[in-house]
């Protein structure tokens, strides 16, 4: 039986529908936070509570008390850590809650792991721990110079991870996922927020000149190499999940405009501070450990995306992003 927290967000959705396909039994934490439009959450539950081989229970990863009466509810194989305050900005605004869930509250499922003798564990960390390292990013670079509070919190959850492994023997599989985009995403990231403003006309920002590179990585292969770490014994592993082969957002806007059929209207602002020029994965080590490596191309990942846009626009269309 499989924990995995964080079942309703995006990358959490699809792993867990993922697992339930391959027949795991899978009991999914999320606090269906309202950081974006809980619409989109609801939407994902609803698809997962339609599985027998799934039990929900809502509630947070901060609290451990909540977490220990799981644990003695359940025996688990492995624990899939995807719950996440995410977002570089907002977490300069709100500091103190990315801590608190992206740190304290891995701190919290590790210890239960720990207790309750769970030798597996699965951290979802991110490419923005990499701001200002040589391209590509190689999980062997030294990332001891965080930029945004976000960055900084998934960092000490993965130092705690290698804790944890050191002193209890947990194996730890720690991904760092790149720029993850596809149906049903998060709506303060920028494919969906550029899609779907194509679709109704409104002007997009973009933050900078439009150069800037990103790493773009289809949510299915994400799902999949994420779940590939559960037959493999690692000790401790860092691992990139990306596509290796990044993009210019004005090329990403240009084949969004040919999949709308609409021209976009683009407002264009100041690059900010925070944000990163560019992302790019070197995956060599998730060829070699995991045999992964991504399947999708941005050009067939984009129009998946938009087929679901159009799909159920009666009521995307009133998804607040941003």
């Amino acid at each position: 039986m499989i924990l995995l927290t964080g079942c309703c967000g995006f990358i959490g959705f699809f792993t867990t529908k993922l697992l339930l396909h391959m027949g795991y039994q899978v009991v999914g934490v999320d606090n269906m936070n309202n950081y974006y439009d809980v619409r989109l959450k609801e939407w994902r539950l609803e698809r997962l509570k339609e599985k027998k081989n799934f039990a929900f229970h809502r509630g947070d990863i901060e609290s451990l008390e909540f977490l220990e009466e799981i644990f003695k509810k359940y025996k688990f194989s492995a624990i899939l850590n995807l719950a996440a305050r995410a977002g570089v900005r907002y977490s300069i605004e709100n500091p103190f809650v990315y801590l608190s869930t992206n740190t304290k509250g891995t701190l919290n499922l590790l210890e239960l792991s720990r207790r309750f003798g769970v030798g597996k564990f699965i951290l979802a960390s991110t490419s923005s721990i990499y701001a200002g390292s040589p391209l590509p990013f190689k999980e062997s670079l030294p990332v001891n110079n965080p930029i945004s509070p976000y960055a900084a919190s998934k960092k000490a959850a993965e130092v705690m991870s290698y804790t944890y492994h050191y002193l209890y023997g947990i194996d730890v599989t720690v991904f760092r996922y790149f720029t993850v985009y596809g149906p049903a995403g998060r709506p303060d990231m920028s494919i969906f927020i550029f899609t779907k403003r194509l679709l109704e006309g409104k002007p997009i920002d973009v933050f900078g000149d439009g150069s800037q590179e990103r790493d773009f990585t289809f949510v299915d292969d994400i799902a999949l190499g994420t779940v590939k770490a559960l037959d493999r014994n690692v000790g401790f592993e860092v691992v990139n999940l990306g596509s290796n082969r990044p993009f210019k957002l004005s090329y990403v806007i240009e084949l969004l405009e040919g999949l709308t059929g609409k021209k976009a209207i683009i407002n264009y602002k100041p690059f900010h501070r925070a944000d990163m020029k560019a992302t790019w994965a070197d995956i060599e080590k998730a060829k070699r450990i995991l045999g992964w490596e991504p399947k999708v191309s941005l050009e067939d990942g984009l129009k998946k995306t938009v087929s679901w846009f159009k799909e159920n626009w009666d009521w995307v269309r009133n998804v607040k992003v941003g």
